[in-house]
């Protein structure tokens, strides 16, 4: 006769914690592997970004040119900022250029976007492709190509604008017209980028959200001023504030098309930090336009994100 003896089954235990089984030490041992996590990027940060803004906070105070002693000028840089009536134009400039350039870019972007989000659209495929193809185009390859094409000799554009019986000259060499011309450049760039995230966002808002308009009887432009606008706030914000940026820091297409000129009209103060730089050896001017153009950039960028933030608050 065999007899049979039944064993206690196992009790389950979970997983220990990472980093121990104590809470205080499973804390500190958390915390340990996320700063070690952390650690290569911290240190990336610190040596190619904080440390040579700390040392462009320290040469705004001096005037440093890069050779022999440095001397401590106090406030002066930032000073001159403010009265050399060169500068004060600059700012002027890159003003206009952002005040033409980010609303203009945003409204374009999102019209485009309204259109190819539209299931009856064919080929949406096509045309968001094609649409979003000059962004990835290089800003100075962009730039060399709209100078040839609106060249008064040579250039398509112009060419054909005359056939249409439309004479516009050389635009790029007019003080009025030049402006204007290098902030279309910019938004013919970069518009495509700012529609793939308005794309984005138009594909978050709740299908069931029309529906319900709908039935009460919302047109299309109801429906896009009662829906579609006031659930693309945080949308809306992030494309302003990068939009915004980059007008702030437009440097590459007016160098190139323009190179500042005719008589200084298209002349932006990320263009006199470059001639201050590296021109005149002015590093510590240079570092004075550096941060009064970081505090204006952050300070816009504030009164954007406080603007649509509480839209997009209300609407939700």
């Amino acid at each position: 006769m065999t007899t049979t003896t039944s064993r206690p089954g196992r009790r389950y235990r979970p997983p220990a914690q990472l980093g121990g089984r104590g809470p205080v030490g499973a804390t500190f041992r958390r915390r340990l592997t996320i700063v070690g996590f952390l650690a290569p990027a911290l240190v990336i940060l610190g040596v190619f970004v904080g440390w040579p803004m700390v040392s462009a906070l320290r040469l705004s105070f001096t005037d440093a040119s890069g050779f022999g002693q440095e001397k401590w000028v106090g406030l002066d840089n930032y000073v001159r900022v403010f009265t050399d009536s060169d500068i004060v134009r600059s700012i002027g400039n890159t003003a206009l250029y952002a005040v033409l350039f980010t609303p203009v870019a945003i409204v374009v972007a999102l019209v485009l976007a309204l259109l190819i989000n539209s299931p009856r659209l064919p080929f949406r495929g096509f045309f968001r492709t094609t649409l979003f193809l000059p962004f990835i185009v290089s800003l100075a390859v962009a730039a060399f190509a709209w100078s040839y094409l609106l060249d008064p000799q040579i250039g398509l554009l112009n060419y054909w604008l005359q056939a249409l019986g439309v004479r516009i000259g050389n635009v790029l060499q007019d003080p009025v017209l030049a402006m204007p011309t290098v902030v279309l450049v910019a938004v013919w760039k970069s518009f495509g980028f700012y529609m793939v995230i308005f794309l984005a966002g138009l594909q978050e808002i709740p299908t069931s959200l029309y529906e319900a308009a709908q039935l009460d009887g919302a047109t299309g432009w109801k429906r896009f001023t009662n829906v579609t606008f006031p659930m693309l706030g945080n949308t809306m914000a992030f494309v302003g504030i990068v939009a915004l940026i980059a007008a702030l820091q437009a440097f590459d297409q007016i160098y190139v098309l323009t190179g500042g000129g005719p008589y200084r009209s298209t002349q932006t103060i990320v263009m006199e930090i470059y001639s201050s730089g590296f021109k005149d050896l002015e590093l510590g001017f240079a570092s004075a336009l550096s941060y009064v153009l970081l505090i204006a950039t952050l300070l816009l960028s504030l009164v954007q994100f406080l603007f649509f933030g509480r839209r997009a608050e209300s609407a939700s």
